[in-house]
């Protein structure tokens, strides 16, 4: 996070996402949904991982699959990254593909999500590369396809099915068409 993004975070936004009273929590999400202030999600990332609460889970997993600015993307796709955040990844993977917003910088990432997690994020994995909509190069292409080829035999029947699609997907990626005609 840059210097100007940590100007942008309100202290009392902070301390009210890290109430104990769940309403005040409800009530802060809502309004940083209304705002739309990316600077905040680390803070939703670390909520997300640290409540038991089944309402704010969802009004966090709500408020990701809404968002809209790019200066989004490296957040999320750190917090996947983040070795701390394993049992939220459902959560921060399926708002990837739930907010539309174009990962396909990433596609090596949801690739190797596919290869080494269970099924549903795999799946998840899954749907966030077949709705990319940018354009891969023809080396990306390659090395992605070879990863794929590679990793067949040591998946999941379901996974290695889910991987077979995208090994067709890659070229339609690569001559930048719409996933809608895949």
């Amino acid at each position: 996070m840059t210097k100007e993004d940590s100007a942008k975070i309100n202290q009392d936004t902070i301390t009210n996402l890290q109430s104990s009273n769940a309403e005040l929590v409800n009530e802060t999400i809502n309004q940083l949904s209304e705002s739309g202030n990316s600077a905040y999600l680390p803070f939703l990332f670390e909520l997300l991982h640290s409540t038991s609460n089944d309402e704010i889970k969802r009004r966090i997993a709500r408020l990701l699959a809404e968002l809209k600015h790019s200066d989004a993307i490296p957040l999320i796709i750190e917090a996947i990254k983040n070795k701390a955040y394993t049992k939220e990844l459902q959560y921060l993977v399926s708002a990837c593909w739930e907010n539309g917003m174009d990962y396909s910088e990433h596609l090596s990432l949801f690739i190797d999500l596919m290869i080494q997690h269970e099924f549903m994020i795999a799946f998840e994995a899954h749907t966030v590369i077949t709705n990319m909509t940018g354009k891969i190069s023809a080396a990306t292409c390659e090395q992605e396809s070879t990863k794929i080829k590679n990793a067949l035999t040591q998946v999941s029947e379901e996974n290695r099915q889910m991987l077979e699609e995208v090994l067709e997907f890659l070229p339609l990626l690569e001559a930048g068409i719409e996933p809608q005609s895949f």
